[in-house]
This record gives C-alpha cells, structure tokens and sequence, in this order.
C-alpha cells in the first residue's frame, strides 16, 4: 500500500490524523517527529503514534541542524519581525518541511501532511516549502480538510481507541524550539488583558536579583564563546536561556499581522534570542560602515518577513543571504551584556575590526 509521512507532535490532532489519514486516504502512515528543542519524551511520542497504527515511527535529532542552518543565518541577517519577534516558530518550519520531504523521498512515499490549521501562518510555511522542495507530492493537512471540533476529535478519539492525552485544565496552545517559546488562546486572544504568569515557562517574573555580566564572542555573526569558552552552538542557546532567564528577559507580547490577514496577539518567551540579537547589534555598530549598516536595516526587515511568510526556499533568500554574509565577513569581537531586571543592556564592545577611533571621538 502506498504511504504518507505525517509530521507528528504526538497531540491530539497528529494523533487522530494517522487513523483519519488511514480511513479517508486509504494511505499507510509513517510518522516523523523531528527533536529541535521542544522538551518532549520522544520515545513516548514514537510509541503512541505505533499504538494507534502508524507502520513506522521516525525521530531525528534536528537540534544542531536547525541552530547552524536555520538560527544563526537568521541571527546574521538581524531577523525581526516587526521589530519584535524573533521567529521562534517560523524558523523551525522550514527543516521540518526539508526532512519530511527527505524522508518520503527514502521511503518511497507519495504524500507528506502535516497538522496545520486553516488560520494560521504554519500551513503556508509547510505547503510553500514542501511544493518548492518537492513539486510532485501530495500535501495533506487533515485538520485543515476535516470538519471537526476539538471536542469531535476527541469523541473520535475514543471511539477509535486512540491514546491521547487532552486536559482542560490549560487553554493555552504552546509551540517551543530551542530559539523560543510561543503561547497563544485563551485569555491572551484579548489584547487588553495582562498574560497571567502561567503562560510564562522559561522565565521568571522580574524581582531584586543581583545583575549579572555575559561576555559574548562573536566570529563572522555567530556566537562562538560564552565568557571566554568555546562552546557549541546548542548548548550556548540552552545556557542563554537558562540565565536570562532568570532575569525575567525575552518576554515578548505582541500582535502580530498574520500571513494569512489576520491580526493575533502573541506572547513569546525567547531569552537567549533577545540577548543574542542584542549583542551582535551591538557588534554591528562597531564594525559595520554607515552606509552598510542603513542598507543592512531593510535588508533585515525583508529577511524577516521572508522568513515569516514561508519562503526560506526561495530566489530572494539567496539574494539576501548573499548580502547579508557579506557584511559578516568583520563582524567578530566581543559583547558584554549586563542582564538585570527584565533588562539585557551593553555595556561594552570590542572587536580588532572595529571601525571606530578613539583620537577622532575624543
């Protein structure tokens, strides 16, 4: 029988989707769950999708992949969605989309489908990815096709014996990656009211703690040194999370012009993002000419935006990405940050690149 690769989160609407699939496709199903930081038992998540009928179950590690290829372009470009968002979620769809088609190029499949919504921006950024990478496979996305209720999905989950774990006690639907956390639904879809403190996993609510100095050693844009030691890419970004963290930084609320015209309010918790994007700005300032850094400023906007509508695989990412490595060539030094308080300031910069003299400034 012929097969289909289902991007599978273990949640209630990848697991229905793999007997759906079944019933409505007559496709055997093949799932693929790719580790980019989300903090999930992955051999958990493997085992439910073979109890309800999946004929394969796939986890890759993703993690080293997505920070080299996906974060650190992003970082390099100064990628900001409108000026606040730091593209958690965005970035991560693109590698998935990459390894869904790889993976039904090796197993010969002749569909990949995904748990996409037809409200949100993810199934544009999957659907754009996929058909550029692989114009002949079929995209299903059963959530979008399908006509049924959370509380449908889960009657059709029990009556189909389908494990599942659904609570009431959190509204909240909660997307993670290394790069950052987003949460949206309940009380948040008012934009007048506070997020409670629930929402917030990653970083705690600002108190009196005392501050604390981060040295940053960038080479060509991308993070290489924590306070003096080489460190790689993965751990660097969990080390930045962690501390910053706990000074209550990389809260980020925001709302957000949707791809798909829609306004939503966002609230994204991104500690290591907001440091890191703070501190190769920083360095920028220090290396980069005038002109070049002006000229940087849109390209960084249209980078983001490009990011965020879906077209990681395009002709204008090539264009960009072409620029924007250029202007890295000298963008290595050191950054400390002072983090204190819900606050990640600099407070110092220096770089054997730097453009700046001291006999002209004084």
């Amino acid at each position: 029988m012929a097969t289909v690769v289902l991007a599978y989160s273990g949640g209630l609407d990848t697991s229905v989707a793999i007997r759906w699939i079944k019933e409505q496709y007559d496709l055997d199903v093949i799932t693929l769950t790719v580790d980019i930081g989300n903090a999930r038992d992955l051999p958990a998540i493997a085992a439910r999708a073979e109890k309800i009928g999946a004929i394969k179950t796939l986890v890759l590690d993703g993690r080293a992949d997505f920070v080299r290829y996906f974060v650190w372009p992003a970082l390099q470009a100064g990628a900001i969605y409108e000026g606040q968002y730091p593209l958690t979620t965005a970035l991560a769809r693109p590698l998935i989309a990459r390894l869904l088609v790889e993976v039904a190029r090796a197993e010969g499949a002749v569909a990949v489908a995904h748990g996409c919504t037809g409200k949100g921006n993810d199934q544009v950024r999957f659907d754009v990815s996929i058909h550029t990478l692989a114009p002949d496979l079929q995209i299903i996305a059963p959530v979008r096709e399908w006509s049924m209720t959370r509380d449908h999905e889960i009657a059709y989950a029990a009556e189909h014996a389908i494990p599942i774990q659904v609570t009431n006690a959190s509204p909240y639907s909660v997307d993670q990656n290394l790069w950052g956390r987003s949460v949206e639904c309940g009380i948040l879809e008012d934009p007048w009211a506070e997020p409670p403190e629930e929402v917030y996993a990653w970083t705690k609510s600002v108190g009196q703690v005392d501050p604390t100095y981060v040295e940053i050693t960038f080479q060509n844009g991308i993070p290489a040194e924590l306070n003096g030691e080489e460190i790689e890419g993965v751990t660097l970004i969990e080390t930045l999370n962690k501390l910053a963290g706990e000074y209550g930084i990389g809260r980020i609320d925001h709302i957000e012009n949707r791809l798909v015209g829609i306004k939503s309010r966002e609230i994204y918790e991104a500690p290591a993002a907001v440091v890191l994007h703070t501190a190769h700005q920083a360095l920028e300032s220090l290396t980069l000419s005038r002109d070049q850094a002006r000229f940087k400023e849109l390209v960084a906007a249209e980078y983001a935006r490009l990011i965020y509508n879906g077209q990681w695989y395009s002709a204008l990412h090539q264009d960009l990405a072409a620029y924007v490595q250029s202007t890295q060539r000298f963008v290595s030094g050191v950054v400390r940050v002072k983090l204190s308080n819900g606050r990640c300031i600099v407070v110092g910069r220096k770089s054997e690149h730097s453009l700046y003299s001291h006999s002209l400034a004084t």
